[in-house]
């Protein structure tokens, strides 16, 4: 059976990281850490709001990322940029945006059937819930993928949006806002677009929607979703029970902080320990893992998808590159670790321990880790056998990122340092 697919990625947030020629470094360090693939959010040209996810011409690129007084066309820039991606051994993905576009979009005029209307003449906005108070984006226009007058004038125009990114060098899209598109248009989108390039890969971002939402979306043809386990406090039921539910329906990405969110270490107060513990969890717990850049350096300020900009760079004083080199080693190189594996917690009689258990549905490979909830202290383990708890009746290897054990103690009694994380592995029978 073929060796499911690496998916290690870094979110070059392109506002952060410049123009377009200046990327190549951003390029070089993430393929050091071990990433093999590079999302951007969008490069499009935006609308009056500035913001990324408001854009206004499919077909232009934001100013921001170009160079306007180099000799090279917008086009010629981006496709070089992507070419150097490649050469380090990087795929580029980028966020596919066709739930809306910007409210000052010469599409409202050119085509208004493709978009929804309000009763008073002006053209709908998208909105969202959240804590019970309504949110609108007043920027942004609503596309009417639903019941629009000119269905296949709007498909038409997003499927040339898709070859046009794909012909700039993007071989993948995280499809934003995607449960909130028809399947029906997802399904026909995936298909044509595979059919002319067979290698894209199409990855839906649900959260925000129920479990039964996200299985029906990646139902649709997406390659992989997005999970939620950045917001889990390693007790409650509900991510496990998330999982079971979705990773029949596609393979998932984790990801300890997002463009979306604060930065984590600012919500853990700068502490090290913390940041390593979610990164090794987010790695290891689905098929897939991603973080935006900065998360490698302890950067505190929040991504803004409108006033982010180069000189926002922090200089902090931590490097984790080593460690995510580390992690991404051991994600590489073990396939248990790039699906979404068959995974429960098991009883640990230390509350502040957490074992996860996995076993492989493609081979007779399972793991097991070991992970210390405390941030900020010791907690002891004590298993008879340690290997036992995989049960996969074969020894098992400690392939941790720190302080690997060689061999592995008979009975195992460990004080596992904060956050630490002890990653056991063993072939199966």
């Amino acid at each position: 059976m073929r060796e499911p697919e690496k998916m290690i990625i870094y979110n070059l947030f392109p506002l952060l990281a410049g123009k377009v020629s200046n990327w190549e470094g951003h390029f070089r360090r993430a393929a050091d850490m071990g990433f093999n693939w590079i999302f951007v959010n969008p490069i499009q040209y935006p609308g009056v709001s500035g913001s990324l996810y408001s854009i206004k011409d499919y077909f232009r690129f934001n100013p921001v990322i170009i160079d306007s007084t180099g000799p090279e066309a917008p086009e010629e820039q981006v496709k070089k940029a992507v070419g150097r991606a490649e050469k380090l051994g990087l795929r580029m993905m980028i966020d596919l945006v066709i739930n809306h576009c910007a409210v000052d979009s010469d599409l409202i005029k050119e085509h208004p059937q493709w978009f929804v209307w309000e009763k008073k003449g002006r053209v709908a906005h998208p909105f969202c819930y959240e804590n019970g108070r309504k949110v609108v984006w007043g920027d942004l226009a609503r596309f009417n993928h639903r019941q629009s007058r000119d269905k296949e004038g709007l498909y038409r125009f997003f499927f040339s949006v898709v070859k046009f990114l794909i012909g700039l060098g993007f071989s993948g899209f995280r499809c934003d806002a995607a449960y909130q598109i028809p399947g029906k248009l997802w399904e026909r989108l995936i298909r044509e677009t595979k059919s002319l390039y067979p290698d894209t890969l199409f990855f839906a971002e649900t959260l925000g929607c129920t479990p039964e939402e996200t299985v029906k979306t990646a139902r649709a043809g997406f390659d992989y979703i997005f999970n939620s386990s950045k917001w889990w406090d390693f007790h409650s039921p509900w991510l496990m029970e998330q999982y079971n539910l979705t990773r029949r329906a596609a393979p998932s990405i984790s990801f300890p902080e997002s463009h979306d969110t604060v930065r984590l270490c600012e919500e853990l107060d700068g502490n090290t320990d913390g940041l390593k513990q979610r990164y090794l969890f987010s790695a290891l717990f689905s098929a897939g893992t991603m973080i935006p850049v900065g998360f490698e350096f302890g950067f505190r300020r929040r991504l803004h998808v409108v006033k982010t900009r180069p000189g926002d760079w922090e200089e902090t004083g931590i490097d984790l590159t080593s460690f995510i080199r580390q992690v991404n080693l051991i994600k590489a190189g073990h396939g248990i670790f790039r699906e979404e594996a068959v995974s429960e917690i098991l009883h640990a009689e230390n509350p502040n321990i957490l074992l996860l258990r996995k076993t492989s549905s493609r081979s007779p490979e399972k793991a097991l880790l070991v992970l210390n909830k405390d941030i900020h202290h010791h907690q002891h383990f004590h298993a008879g056998n340690v290997c036992d708890l995989i049960g996969a009746g074969a020894p098992c290897t400690d392939v941790s990122p720190e302080y690997p054990l060689n061999p592995i103690p008979r009975p195992f009694s460990y004080d596992l340092r904060p956050g630490q994380g002890i990653v056991l592995v063993s072939p199966g029978r």
